[in-house]
């Protein structure tokens, strides 16, 4: 049995199980570290059943390097109080048995490489759209880390102010991906949540292009099977197909393959696993964790 926490910036979800069809979760606000983490622990200890490891997908940025002296912490977030957290460490201590440590992101392109829309392929992206964007890529069966991890919603996109005056809201970059694109960039531009706009509001015309600017960019960069966009953003059906008609339109039919010439249905998809994905990704990670491999999916067993 396996435990799971994944640490959004605005929620907690933990869980048990050994994946989809057993797993038990709850999920509550992510508040201050302390309060947070002791509501993660009750979690697991109200259910009375010994979990042989714990995997977590955390929010970032994060320390992902194990030699790292400060390795499973939580590092230059904006979020008060947790900046430099020792979050791995603080549930390792809890319930001393191993802890898999990777951001909320990867979590979840693991589990969609497990058990859903991403099963059986050994190169895809999973993109979050909500409070922040962030995503995950498996490259040849692994997650990519390098030098920190994927900070994909920062990618610097073209942003036309004669189209859009909006500046932007990312505090550290403006007009990135995210500070054109998020949720709050959504609602600091049109002053209401993004999940009120109707469908014929001209803010999914511009959500679709700068979102697909960004897949584009990801797809001739990693060349992925596919791609997954999840979050609270992407709960409008609609947006789907307005994102793949923006993203044939800017590829202009450079990539001639059949995926992205006839079946971007399928290539731009939502999550197999919904809102389960990050949780369920960090049982794998709490499964690796015990077995001391590397975080493959290629080959393994469903």
């Amino acid at each position: 049995m396996f435990g799971g926490i994944e640490a959004g910036g605005t929620k907690f979800v933990c869980g048990i199980g050994t994946g989809p069809e057993d797993l038990e979760t709850d999920q509550f606000p992510t508040s201050s570290p302390d309060i947070t983490v002791n509501n993660a622990i009750r979690f697991f200890r109200e259910r009375r059943i010994p979990v042989e490891a714990i995997g977590i997908g955390s929010f970032g940025p994060v320390d992902l390097h194990p030699r790292s002296p400060t390795y499973g912490h939580v590092t230059s977030t904006p979020k008060v109080g947790w900046p430099n957290f020792n979050l791995a460490g603080a549930i390792r201590n809890a319930f001393g048995v191993p802890v898999g440590f990777d951001t909320d992101v990867n979590a979840a392109m693991l589990g969609e490489a497990r058990w859903g829309a991403a099963r059986g392929l050994q190169d895809a992206v999973y993109l979050t759209i909500g409070t922040g964007i962030g995503g995950g890529a498996l490259v040849h069966g692994e997650l990519i880390h390098g030098l920190i991890h994927p900070e994909m919603g920062h990618l610097q996109i073209p942003h036309d102010p004669a189209r859009d005056p909006f500046p932007g809201s990312c505090p550290y970059h403006g007009d990135c991906l995210e500070g054109l694109a998020s949720g709050p960039a959504l609602q600091a531009r049109w002053g209401v949540p993004a999940g009120t706009l109707p469908e014929e509001h001209p803010a999914w015309e511009l959500e679709a292009h700068y979102l697909a600017l960004g897949l584009v960019n990801l797809t001739v960069t990693l060349s992925p099977q596919r791609i997954l966009l999840g979050g609270g953003v992407m709960q409008q059906p609609h947006l789907f197909e307005m994102i793949r008609a923006e993203f044939g339109r800017l590829l202009n039919n450079y990539l001639r393959h059949p995926e992205v010439i006839d079946h971007l249905d399928r290539f731009i998809q939502p999550p197999g696993l919904g809102p389960r994905a990050g949780v369920l990704g960090s049982l794998v990670l709490a499964e690796r964790a015990l077995s001391g491999s590397p975080t493959q999916l290629a080959g393994e067993p469903a």
